[in-house]
């Protein structure tokens, strides 16, 4: 086993330290091990009571960790470091007032930039992080490297740095969550865009923007990849003191489009038509992750990719055709602009699209007229329906338009009336323009839940 000098030092640095980790999931099982293969004295805290927590709890005993659970489970730390999981703020005040005391607050994915010895590639954005991870990641595969794909997408890397060596390539997609707090960088930052999201978390999109920005910011010797089309991103263009690529389907710049060839800096790279993915949004993923890899992958390896990779489940993922009906799952549509790049991936406009979940405080104004001219009928359903359902009726082009609109508050029955709403030629699209929370733990679950229903039940 190769292991890093860092790791060993870090590790050497934490034995016998009070450590608490806050928030017992899922992902945060292998940072406790790692913590307790150093010596670690772990306390683990959830806000769920232990009796909750079932076998997690009793294997967390076992292994030596002290557990802290329940309501109050963030009062009193006297550790010396912290470990925040994502979906907690940094400023709660158990939290500040630990920091007052002494201690360190940092995150998995923090000592995991100090640690890693490889090029780090990161990936961020509103909309498109996922299948440009993904993208980047097969890219490099499909090039001979050895990749190690994790964040918030597949697993955490902390657990793999000491195999990790300096000619490996680390591709992480990042959230806000994890960029919050965030004081280091990587080699090859990517921004796809960026657009209103999590404003039931972030205090205002302001905030929601400077998170984004720590992907780059925290260093001046690397590449930020971002989108042309997209004012945000712009900006933070202009504002950043780092070499820039743009990309764009529409304008002439670094990574392009001209004759339904993507170039960069004038060599042809990739035809469109070679790509299976629908949408245009997939054209700018695959500019993305040709940016971020061009130096580092074998010309062929793009078309290669682009021929075979049949896209990420639950973004815009063929289920089933039934009846001459053909069902889409789109569960990670959890904003209107996803929702909207879903409905655009359309050519037709024979859609009947169920929406409805969790609001995560976002205007669904700019949803309607994309609605209007996409969709034949919309079912609402879940906690934000009444909300869709105004911003629909507060425009014009869409109460003019002949989409019809059904309201059914439980999903599998939604689903099932998405169906018989239905007719031959159509197509049935889940993209929720909302988050799950509502009625399921993730977007995954939800997806999941949605092609049993087509598959099992129509």
């Amino acid at each position: 086993m190769i292991c890093t000098n860092k790791t060993e030092l870090y590790k050497q640095s934490i034995k016998n330290k009070r450590i608490s980790v806050c928030g017992i999931g899922i992902s945060n099982l292998p940072l406790i091990d790692f913590l307790l293969s150093a010596g670690a004295l772990v306390t683990a805290r959830d806000m769920k009571e232990k009796d909750t927590l079932g076998n997690i709890a009793t294997e967390l005993e076992a292994k030596g960790v002290t557990l802290v659970c329940g309501k109050e489970y963030l009062d009193n730390i006297d550790d010396e470091i912290i470990f925040r999981t994502p979906g907690l703020r940094y400023d709660k005040p158990g939290f500040t007032e630990a920091v007052k005391k002494g201690a360190l607050l940092t995150s998995e994915m923090q000592v995991f930039f100090d640690l890693c010895p490889c090029t780090k590639i990161g990936i961020t954005g509103s909309d498109g992080k996922t299948t440009t991870t993904t993208l980047i990641s097969e890219i490099l595969k499909a090039s001979g490297k050895k990749v190690w794909l994790g964040g918030n997408i597949g697993r955490p890397l902390l657990q793999d740095v000491d195999k990790m060596t300096k000619d490996d390539f680390a591709v992480i997609e990042l959230s806000s969550f994890q960029l919050h707090t965030m004081k280091s960088s990587p080699e090859i930052a990517v921004v796809t865009n960026i657009s209103p999201n999590h404003l039931d978390y972030h205090t205002d999109y302001a905030e929601y923007i400077d998170a984004k920005k720590n992907i780059y910011k925290n260093r001046t010797d690397i590449t930020l990849v971002t989108n042309l089309e997209n004012e945000i991103t712009c900006k933070m263009a202009d504002e950043c003191q780092v070499s820039t690529l743009f990309f764009s389907s529409k304008k002439d710049c670094d990574i392009c489009e001209k004759d339904g060839i993507i170039h960069v800096n004038g060599e042809p790279i990739l035809k469109t038509s070679d790509i299976l993915l629908p949408g245009r949004h997939n054209v700018e993923n695959y500019m993305a992750a040709i940016g971020a890899t061009y130096r580092f992958a074998d010309k062929e390896a793009f078309k290669k990719v682009a021929t075979t990779f049949k896209g990420v489940e639950h973004r815009l993922e063929f289920v089933a055709e039934k009846k001459g009906i053909k069902y889409y799952n789109g569960s990670i549509d959890s904003t209107p602009t996803r929702t909207i790049a879903a409905l655009n991936a359309f050519t037709h406009s024979d859609l009947v699209v169920i929406c409805g979940g969790y609001d995560k405080n976002l205007d669904y104004a700019p949803l309607a007229p994309v609605m209007a001219k996409k969709a034949k009928a919309v079912i609402l359903t879940g906690a934000c329906a009444e909300k869709i359902k105004k911003a629909f009726d507060e425009c014009d082009e869409f109460m003019k338009s002949n989409v019809t609109v059904k309201e059914e508050a439980d999903f599998e029955k939604a689903v099932l009336l998405a169906s018989e709403t239905a007719e031959n030629g159509d197509t049935v699209l889940l993209s929720p323009a909302a988050a799950s929370f509502d009625r399921f733990k993730n977007f995954e679950i939800r997806g999941k839940y949605y092609k049993e229903i087509v598959l099992n039940k129509i």
